[in-house]
């Protein structure tokens, strides 16, 4: 089907969560922010989750066949969903900067800006092309505090700072998407593109400037 029958936004106003799913195998350990977890199942209670192949955590999941994953409440702060959603842990510890735990079963977890927590093992995943899909069986559950969730729409309309031209800044090189890192070259981006390796629509990539260094 083409994608001219879709409009991307339509999907903002799906109801998603924003969650912090963290995992280790054999030492390695990385924490990412996806959007797709819900309850698929009671007696033993289940969850799918979702998450971009190309992600750090996705890899090491699909090894360790165990994970942790936070509701975040609405009191986040963007620096704190920025800095486990929009940079990788093939380079850089996501989790050098808080008081990382870790459960009877060394799953780690945090508790920063989190209103429920989940400990959970999977029992099948699926290959989506563009992303992972988890089916996990849910070993402990706890609520942390009294704070509502942060949907995904509060997010993008609310958390997410807006893009802010500066005026010395004239001509547009490229694009780069918040989420994975992929870059468009060109100077107009279409409205209705898809991020090839995450495909996140227009509205999540960044324009690039001649001036920036990158």
């Amino acid at each position: 089907m083409s994608n001219d029958n879709i409009d991307n936004k339509a999907f903002y106003n799906l109801t998603y969560g924003i969650f912090l799913l963290s995992t280790e195998y054999e030492g390695a350990r990385n924490a990412c922010i996806i959007n797709t977890c819900i309850q698929v199942a009671s007696n033993p209670s289940r969850l799918l989750i979702s998450c971009i192949n190309s992600n750090y955590t996705t890899e090491l999941l699909k090894k360790a066949k165990k994970f942790s994953i936070s509701v975040i409440d609405n009191i986040s702060s963007f620096d704190f969903i920025s800095n486990f959603g929009l940079s990788t842990g093939r380079e850089r510890d996501k989790f050098k900067s808080f008081s990382l735990l870790y459960n009877t079963d060394n799953i780690p977890y945090i508790v920063d800006f989190s209103s429920s927590l989940f400990f959970c093992h999977v029992v099948d995943f699926f290959d989506l092309t563009s992303h992972t899909a988890f089916v996990a069986e849910i070993d402990e559950a706890k609520v942390l505090s009294k704070n509502p969730p942060l949907t995904y729409n509060d997010y993008q309309t609310k958390l997410k700072p807006k893009n802010k031209l500066e005026k010395r800044q004239t001509k547009i090189i490229g694009w780069r998407c918040k989420i994975c890192g992929y870059v468009y070259d060109g100077e107009n981006l279409p409205d209705d593109y898809l991020c090839p390796l995450c495909s996140h629509p227009a509205s999540d990539f960044e324009p690039m400037y001649e001036t920036d260094d990158h």
